[in-house]
């Protein structure tokens, strides 16, 4: 695979690059299996990750500082809980640092393009974090199983996509990727959830539905991928998330573990004194009060 370029995910940090491109998906650290530990409660998990999201912060001022570009991919199984976990690790940062791609369903422009070419406006500038809800791995999982793309063009996306993200990782762009694993069990369940709950039923899309009886299918179409794409430049990280708490948790503290951030010291802050009213009277607001039912 050739040596290792000075831009990599900096592994010494935490987690480990494959030795070249292999079956095998890098396992993130520190991610428990499900039946092995306790539930967590949610005292403690808001606890944990009140402390992840200090560091979550010092990451982005070092970003903002260094001029960083980082790019997060988020794939895994249907209910595997990509939003759930990009939301715990967007809900305390700066929208403007930390943006989030979740692309709709191509155009018919897009169709004609080559594949790749709708994604690249969306990666990262200097200071800037981009978190893929979903990726150009669309073509490797759900377009594949579900016949949305021909066999040939799949194929000749696994043998292009290693080059490509090489050519992000040359160009400065620390490529970080995860796969979401949830166990057959579990993914029955959140789906029969998202059936009987209202609040849920916008999740549940024909799409998922048609997919849930293709189980092997997308287990074979995963590790095709994981075979041609786990290169040492870019190489994926598996975590389990049947419980969803822990597995936010893990992968938070495996994704600040890849980056070598640094602190930065904030400017002390003081409250200037509030300047005295000269004379002015606020208007009574009192009729567009909305009214207090609780």
């Amino acid at each position: 695979m050739g040596k290792r370029h000075h831009h990599d995910n900096h592994h010494k940090h935490g987690g480990r690059a494959a030795a070249g491109v292999s079956s095998e998906p890098t396992e993130a650290p520190a991610t428990e299996p499900t039946s092995a530990v306790e539930p967590l409660g949610a005292k403690e998990y808001a606890r944990r990750l009140r402390d992840l999201h200090v560091e979550l912060v010092h990451l982005q001022e070092w970003v903002k500082r260094e001029g960083q570009k980082i790019c997060i991919v988020f794939e895994g199984r249907d209910t595997a809980g990509k939003g759930g976990t990009i939301k715990a690790i967007t809900e305390r940062v700066s929208p403007r640092v930390f943006r989030v791609v979740a692309l709709a369903a191509p155009t018919e422009r897009e169709r004609s393009q080559m594949y790749v070419q709708r994604y690249v406006p969306h990666f990262p500038a200097a200071g800037e974090v981009v978190i893929w809800d979903r990726s150009w791995y669309n073509r490797a999982g759900v377009e594949r199983v579900m016949g949305f793309c021909t066999e040939e063009q799949a194929r000749a996306f696994l043998a292009l996509v290693p080059g490509v993200e090489r050519a992000m990782v040359d160009s400065g762009i620390r490529l970080i990727k995860y796969w979401l694993d949830v166990s057959a069990e579990e993914q029955t369940r959140r789906l029969d959830s998202r059936i009987d709950d209202g609040r849920k039923t916008w999740k549940l899309s024909p799409m998922d539905v048609l997919s849930y009886g293709r189980w092997d299918d997308y287990t074979r179409a995963r590790d095709e991928m994981f075979e041609a794409t786990n290169t040492p430049w870019a190489p994926w990280h598996v975590a389990h998330s049947d419980d969803k708490r822990r597995a936010r948790l893990n992968i938070i503290r495996h994704l600040l573990s890849q980056v070598p951030y640094q602190r930065v010291a904030a400017e002390p802050v003081k409250l200037p004194r509030r300047r005295k009213s000269s004379g002015y009277m606020e208007v009574d607001i009192a009729s567009l009060l909305i009214p207090e039912t609780t």
